[in-house]
């Protein structure tokens, strides 16, 4: 089979009996998307570097618990954006002297910093005006580091694993509309 064009569940299969090829495509085939969300958090490019570097090692370390090899991608993104939050608390522990110092943080545009914090205030909003069982598993599925396997946030919720997918799918329909509804 040609590497390129393989899908992600051939890939993952393939790269879980130690594959090379098949790893290095798809490495190959995600690392530019991964690289790119550090950068839209604002982290630097040698932090998006250690962004894209820490996804592929937790993609190695969690390969065998893949539930859904064909979704890779989408864990993928997931992780990169944990990894990018986790680069972002870290860095704003830092002494207020180093973070004037940082050229990335001199570099912020008040406007934007202003935006980006109400935006998030106002998706903090949104969630608490969830119905519990939609804010509790949106929360798990993207505010928890490491990001809870499908059988956790199951057993966690006291749901059925096969209705997380279509359940998230209403919960982020219902998230939009408030936001709408918010302005945002």
């Amino acid at each position: 089979m040609e590497y390129d064009t393989a899908d992600d569940a051939f890939l993952i299969r393939a790269c879980r009996k130690g594959d090379e090829l098949a790893w290095r495509t798809l490495v190959e085939r995600y690392a530019q998307l991964i690289y790119r969300i550090p950068l839209r958090c604002g982290l630097s490019f040698e932090q998006a570097d250690d962004v894209v570097q820490n996804v592929f090692v937790l993609l190695i370390e969690k390969l065998d618990q893949l539930e859904q090899p064909d979704r890779v991608r989408a864990w993928l993104v997931t992780a990169a954006r944990w990894e990018s939050l986790r680069a972002i608390r870290a860095r704003s522990h830092t002494s207020e002297v180093a973070l004037l110092d940082n050229e990335a943080e001199q570099s912020l545009d008040p406007d934007l910093l202003v935006i980006t914090t109400e935006q998030r205030r106002l998706v903090r909003q949104a969630l608490a005006m969830l119905d519990p069982r939609c804010s509790d598993l949106l929360r798990m599925l993207f505010c928890h580091l490491p990001t809870p396997t499908y059988g956790e946030i199951a057993r966690a919720l006291s749901i059925s694993e096969g209705s997380i997918g279509p359940t998230r799918a209403r919960c982020l329909r219902k998230l939009r509309q408030i936001l709408d509804e918010l302005g945002l």
